[in-house]
């Protein structure tokens, strides 16, 4: 377990996006696929829409919780103006995720847009797809599985699609 190396990702956003529901479902889905976890959150006014900040680290040995600045090897951004507040913690190399990205997808609701990203960083990372919906299904209630699992196969599968076609500039 101790070889694997350490996965940084950073979530970003607003207070009431679900940066933090997020961030539950990515520490949750690597505790699932057996890696070591940690998980620190940086709470600005988020009941009245600050910013909202949480890392999320996973490998075979995690020794902090907090992704130093410039070696985020994932920033995931739930509004795009959150941008240039948390550009410096992406690494050289890095990949950005973030709305407008997941323009395409049809959500239930809007309140699932964080899932969708969720799915989107999903398929780039090394962690057993059932271990995410296992993930989806623990963080939320259960009212919610119907419309965030559709959003999450939504966002990964439209990652996917462009994964594999022709053009790659370092963004999801």
């Amino acid at each position: 377990m101790g070889s694997r190396p350490v996965t940084n990702v950073v979530i970003a956003g607003l207070g009431g996006q679900g940066v933090l529901k997020a961030s539950d479902i990515v520490a949750e889905a690597a505790f699932r696929g057996g890696l070591d976890v940690k998980k620190s959150e940086v709470h600005g006014m988020s009941q009245r829409g600050g910013s909202v900040v949480s890392d999320v680290r996973f490998g075979g040995k995690v020794l902090s919780p907090m992704v130093p600045p410039g070696e985020a090897d994932y920033l995931v951004l739930l509004d795009a103006d959150q941008l240039d507040a948390n550009r410096h913690l992406l690494r050289p190399g890095g990949v950005l995720i973030q709305p407008g990205l997941a323009g395409s997808v049809k959500l239930a609701s809007k309140r699932s847009l964080n899932v969708a990203l969720v799915g989107m960083l999903s398929s780039r990372l090394d962690i057993p797809e059932q271990a995410w919906l296992d993930a989806i299904r623990a963080s939320l209630n259960e009212k919610l599985h119907e419309a965030n699992l559709a959003a999450f196969q939504a966002g990964r599968a439209l990652n996917t699609s462009r994964r594999n076609g022709a053009q790659n500039d370092g963004s999801a």
